[in-house]
């Protein structure tokens, strides 16, 4: 398709778009060609309307507004977020046919709820013949503990999510079902901002279905069966390493949920609580993304490191909910497709409105010979999703697309173990156009349908979920995979549409000034991001001065080899780099390479400083904003002089740190950062004093000293005399005005271990007060000139117990949170 110039009529603009495609496409199978194509004119009339002819620039404004919200994925044996490939172009399906796949959706939720009742429950279905046993036994995610233990809210499932093909006639089928700890509903509410950015007159001229309705009917669902009239509800997380960590950070933050790891969480006496600063606090239900087998190292896999020992008692107990109930993996099997249409008929009287494609379970004679004979017509997959030995990488396949030795040693298996096997047929899907460089292409598509349970216990279904796009033309499901590109679902119609929102309204009275639950995990978290970033900043002001980049030293002139020594002194002593052999011009740039740009973990280099913040911010996302992950997740500068690289991070901590001083609203969150930050930088300044400070300090050290503390300015401001000691070191050690000096830091840690929780009610000072008290004391009364090494020395030690006391008061420690001197439950 040639590129067609920029037009002022954006409607003739989406007319020639919609020719060009379907001229290539073909009407044949495509959601676009060959129906009605007003509702997609009038989409792509606002995107001609914002891009002109650009449909490139589409792609990337939409993948930005995408990358500015955090939106991101990992794929598995990967350390690195990949962004989230995000189309602009969305998928139109109109409101009269959204409802048949709605009433296909909850029709399928109950007899899901229905037959994994029975299977916990009475297994009429097994001794009645209707289910064989080796369907449920043959599953890994059967977890026979729960036999017989009815869930609270007497429901096992919450929330589910379903995998629909659509076929070249228009039919839906249902793929796939996902029960265990369904993905995506995140990334269809981040396709939905990120595309209402960039098309925001969409839902004027379509009528589009919002997701709030959906998003609050399932966090008002898992609040009413909580036995509490006010719960306290988190998101069980396996932590930043999981694929759709990011996902999970921003449904927490969207449904107002505390987003909690296993070791967060406490079970005692059958309740479960979050360890939070401020004590123990009961948490009521728990929406889980964690593996049910690692869920309780008590009840199932006792080598779990990742969850809470007692947790199933506490579920048993019913004082706390699990969404999903554990155990209703069983029935993502493949295999039970081969049986829900007969149960369906069984159960509920009615066909499933949204058939299964036609599916043989290998475990029955007569469907394994029917699978043998007509091989090279189907998709050949395992019947419990994996732990085949028979087919390439234990994953579908056609079975047309096996080599002969291929074909013979699935042959080979599927004779020793046919139960591990189905035979489906091939679904060919539907197209719909997705940007590929500035044109329009066809591409197959599957779309992934959410499902949750309100207040009321009733089905209500998101109106449009996302859909993922196959990189290939090859429109085989099978071949799809999990897509390359994902597309925002618009559900249209002619009624107008209430804007109803999650958000709180323009002109919302309710307020509210409690920044809600911090968990210990998360203030550690914040407290050593803090501190890593101050001695990334330090180290990185050694550096530059060592290398000669001393700023307004008089002169320019080089430094002398004394002070010279003692700057390798602190970077040697730091961990950094080891200490050169010279002070010679090549060695020191050696040792300043080593220390900026080692990796590996045997030197406490930038680089592993920085690997080490961007780990802990990995796992903070939901306290941070965008920009910050941004300059954390940010590679490693590639000027070519080291100076400019170190500059260059230098100006990168700056940001991090406006960012966090600006931005960060004054919560026992930013506290704890800025902690951290204020003891890491006391630290430095100690040291540096230290090195440069004492008496018998040359010019080339005390204009060091200032260096180091940022604060030459701040001096020749004060003193036009030239350097002199004993004012720079009060400048730099004990002026609380100014803002790189020891006492200021010291007066921030003050205020901030003052405001911080406590739990003894008996109005004595709590160790972490009492260390801060005696660090402010020694620093209040101290002189300039009588300041000595002895009395650094202990400014020093004192700083380091003062945080280990916060830490031991305030950081997860084992099982020290349950000690019973001053446990507070709530």
């Amino acid at each position: 398709m040639a590129t067609q110039p920029v037009l002022s009529d954006p409607a003739a603009q989406a007319g020639r778009w919609i020719a060009d495609y379907c001229a290539h496409a073909g009407a044949g199978g495509d959601v676009l060609c060959g129906g009605d194509d007003a509702p997609w004119a009038a989409m792509f009339a606002e995107l001609a309307s914002l891009v002109g002819d650009d449909l490139g620039h589409a792609r990337e404004r939409v993948q930005r507004h995408a990358a500015d919200m955090g939106t991101g994925f990992r794929v598995a044996g990967e350390n690195e977020e990949r962004p989230w490939p995000l189309s602009p172009v969305p998928l139109l399906i109109d409101s009269d046919e959204w409802r048949g796949i709605e009433r296909g959706v909850i029709q399928r939720a109950g007899l899901l709820e229905t037959i994994i009742t029975d299977l916990y429950g009475e297994a009429r279905l097994v001794s009645q013949g209707l289910v064989p046993p080796s369907l449920i036994a043959g599953s890994q995610y059967y977890l026979r503990q729960l036999v017989g233990l009815t869930p609270p809210g007497r429901h096992h499932l919450h929330f589910l999510a379903v995998d629909l093909g659509r076929g070249p006639t228009g039919e839906w089928r249902v793929l796939a079902d996902h029960l265990r700890a369904p993905v995506g509903a995140g990334y269809a509410l981040e396709n939905r901002l990120a595309v209402s950015r960039t098309l925001g007159g969409l839902q004027a001229r379509l009528n589009v279905a919002r997701h709030a309705p959906f998003f609050a009917a399932f966090r008002d669902g898992l609040a009413a069966l909580c036995r509490r009239s006010d719960p306290r509800i988190g998101l069980l997380t396996p932590g930043r390493y999981n694929a759709s960590y990011a996902e999970q950070a921003h449904l927490a933050r969207y449904l107002g949920l505390l987003l909690v790891e296993g070791a967060d969480l406490a079970a005692l006496e059958d309740k479960v609580y979050v360890r939070t600063i401020g004590g123990l606090k009961r948490i009521d239900a728990l929406w889980r993304r964690l593996d049910p087998r690692f869920l309780d190292p008590l009840a199932f896999d006792t080598h779990s490191q990742i969850g809470v020992p007692g947790l199933i008692d506490a579920y048993a107990a019913g004082n706390v909910v699990l969404s999903n109930a554990p155990g209703v993996g069983v029935l993502e099997a493949p295999a039970w497709h081969a049986f829900l249409p007969q149960l369906s008929t069984r159960l509920t009287g009615a066909d499933l409105s949204l058939p299964n494609i036609a599916t043989w379970w290998c475990g029955q004679d007569r469907e394994r010979a029917r699978v043998e004979e007509d091989l090279a017509n189907l998709i050949i997959a395992p019947a419990f999703g994996s732990g085949t030995l028979g087919l390439p990488d234990d994953a579908p396949i056609a079975g047309g697309d096996l080599t002969p030795v291929q074909r013979d040693a699935l042959l080979a298996d599927m004779a020793r173990r046919p139960q591990d096997y189905v035979g489906q047929e091939i679904v060919r899907l539907s197209t719909m156009p997705v940007v590929s460089g500035h044109d329009l292409v066809a591409r197959p598509f599957n779309l992934r349908v959410f499902a949750a349970r309100g207040a009321d216990g009733a089905w209500t279904v998101l109106p449009g979920g996302f859909a993922r796009i196959g990189e290939r033309p090859d429109p085989r499901a099978a071949v799809m995979g999990e897509g390359s590109w994902s597309a925002d679902v618009v559900v249209h119609g002619r009624q107008r549409v209430d804007p109803i929102s999650l958000l709180p309204a323009p002109d919302s009275h309710h307020v509210r000034r409690n920044p809600g639950t911090l968990p210990s995990r998360v203030a550690d978290n914040l407290f050593w991001l803090g501190r890593y970033l101050e001695r990334g900043e330090a180290l990185l002001a050694i550096l530059r001065v060592m290398l000669g980049n001393s700023i307004d030293a008089d002169g320019g002139a080089a430094l002398g080899p004394d002070t010279v020594g003692r700057l390798v002194g602190l970077v040697a002593g730091a961990g950094a780099a080891p200490a050169p052999a010279s002070l010679a011009r090549a060695d020191l740039r050696q040792m300043a390479r080593i220390a900026m740009e080692s990796t590996g973990g045997e030197w406490q280099s930038v680089a592993e400083i920085n690997r080490h913040a961007r780990r802990i911010g990995d796992g903070s996302r939901d306290r941070l904003s965008a920009d910050v992950m941004r300059l954390l997740d940010a590679p490693f500068p590639s000027h070519r002089g080291m100076l400019d690289r170190a500059g260059s991070l230098q100006r990168r901590y700056a940001a991090i740190a406006g960012l966090s001083a600006e931005h960060m609203s004054r919560t026992a969150a930013w506290r704890f950062h800025d902690l951290g930050r204020r003891i890491e930088r006391a630290g430095a300044i100690v040291r540096a004093t230290r090195a440069f400070g004492l008496p018998g300090a040359s010019l080339d050290d005390l204009s060091t000293l200032l260096d180091l503390a940022d604060s030459q300015i701040s001096y020749r401001q004060r003193y036009l005399t030239g350097l002199a000691r004993v004012p720079v070191v009060d400048l730099v050690a004990l002026d609380p005005g100014n803002p790189r000096a020891l006492a200021f830091q010291v007066e921030r840690i003050c205020e901030h271990v003052a405001a911080l929780p406590v739990l003894d009610d008996d109005g004595m000072a709590e160790p972490q007060q009492a260390e801060a008290t005696e660090l402010k004391a020694i620093v209040s009364i101290a002189r300039a000139a009588m300041l000595d090494a002895d009395t650094l020395n202990e400014l020093e030690r004192r700083l380091g117990r003062l945080s280990d006391a916060v830490a031991r008061r305030y950081f997860l420690q084992g099982a020290e949170p349950l000690r019973a001197s001053g446990l507070t439950l709530a």
